[in-house]
């Protein structure tokens, strides 16, 4: 799953995205207002961390901006504003979260899937679907009752299938879900992938429709 991180701070920003990576996202980062009013595909992103302070206006702007062209993404507020007032205008101009720094990574990370839990409409830390039972958190698959190994990029499709049951998603929309915008996105590579993925949890779970890409689901 995709994340837009807004930072200005070059440094904090290569070392949160560096750890969001290694958390099995996939991160593109955002440095000022105008590039974040100006990003290309915000329907592909799965969450936003919002800092308040940028060098060419406030994230309070750009939050509200969102909001008022229909983007619908959890967004959280990382933020060393830590007044009472802050909060409240950040949740009430739709922010999902509000976290002051500093925070440790892993109160970060927590609060992260606990809002992907909620856009979701799931209260438990673990998806099931079609036999398969994947725990974002802490990263374990089950197949069948059955634990599944797999690796990073097999456990990021999976995860995206597995929130998206019945729905067709082409190869493109799962390069552009599964990758930030700065990598380059080879088609073949996805059929890959999905290949490889059918094999491990069975090809009855993935199925093509031809002219249009992979519906998960049995």
């Amino acid at each position: 799953m995709r994340l837009l991180l807004v930072e200005d701070d070059e440094q904090l920003a290569a070392r949160l995205s560096d750890r969001l990576r290694g958390a099995d996202f996939a991160v593109d980062v955002a440095r000022s207002r105008e590039e974040g009013e100006a990003w290309p595909d915000m329907d592909k992103m799965a969450a936003v961390v919002l800092d308040l302070g940028l060098p060419d206006g406030t994230g309070m702007d750009l939050l509200k901006y969102w909001r008022q062209r229909k983007v619908d993404c959890p967004i959280l507020i990382l933020t060393a504003r830590g007044s009472w007032q802050d909060k409240v205008e950040g949740l009430n101009a739709g922010a999902d979260d509000f976290v002051v720094k500093p925070v440790r990574f892993e109160e970060l990370l927590a609060r992260l899937h606990a809002l992907l839990r909620r856009q979701s409409g799931h209260r438990d830390t673990w998806i099931e679907e079609a036999g398969i039972r994947l725990d974002p958190v802490a990263r374990d698959v089950q197949c069948d009752g059955e634990p599944l190994a797999l690796s990073k990029q097999e456990f990021r499709l999976l995860n995206l299938f597995i929130r998206r049951p019945g729905q067709i998603l082409s190869q493109a929309d799962i390069g552009e879900h599964l990758y930030d915008l700065d990598s380059h996105r080879d088609l073949n590579a996805v059929e890959v992938l999905v290949s490889r993925l059918r094999r491990k949890i069975g090809a009855e779970r993935i199925r093509t429709v031809r002219g249009l890409g992979y519906r998960f689901g049995k």
